[in-house]
């Protein structure tokens, strides 16, 4: 699920399922994604810019508030599970294929950054368009501090799946996963 602003929220799930609200959740709508994919993962970046991602490399993009979901080609068959947007050129999506795909045109082209892992990921989150978390299977943390073109391999501490990650400046974040696990950081993953 993901709000752009107050009132104006985008749930995804099974079977190409799009719900939408416009009264802060009160009523919700479905919309029309025109595809059967499982979708895992939505962000927008106002209440009309968003991207959904799923399953076959599945990636729908909207700039009316979902009225209609236009699909990108991703270059990949893998399932998408996270994604970020940081405005609505700039955008990071994660794979289960240990994979990381970035775009700078709104999704007009998805180029695959490398990040050095084979492990699953399963979440990504940014604080700007330079710094940037991934997480995943095996307690996989990389980092970015230039927009991706480089990740860094960090210490988590667990060996736990980790599903989420939530990154509010270069220095803080928090990482959960299976078995109850949340972990923490406020220097920019050198320790958690």
């Amino acid at each position: 699920v993901s709000f752009g602003g107050s009132e104006n929220g985008t749930a995804v799930g099974i079977a190409g399922t799009i719900l939408r609200t416009t009264n802060a959740g009160e009523t919700w709508e479905q919309q029309d994604s025109k595809t059967q994919r499982h979708l895992f993962a939505v962000c927008f970046v106002d209440a009309y810019v968003g991207t959904a991602v799923g399953d076959g490399g599945t990636i729908l993009r909207t700039t009316n508030g979902g009225n209609t979901w236009i699909p990108q080609v991703s270059g990949t068959k893998s399932w998408l599970v996270g994604v970020d947007l940081i405005d609505q050129n700039i955008g990071f999506v994660v794979s289960t294929a240990g994979t990381i795909l970035r775009t700078t045109n709104g999704g007009d082209n998805w180029l695959e950054l490398p990040t050095g892992t084979m492990n699953r990921l399963m979440g990504l989150s940014f604080s700007d368009a330079n710094n940037g978390m991934a997480v995943g299977y095996f307690g996989t943390i990389l980092r970015t501090t230039d927009g991706g073109a480089t990740w860094e391999t960090q210490t988590s501490g667990t060996e736990n799946v980790l599903f989420g990650v939530s990154l509010t400046d270069g220095n803080t974040a928090t990482a959960v996963g299976n078995l109850s696990t949340i972990i923490h950081t406020t220097n920019g993953g050198a320790t958690w």
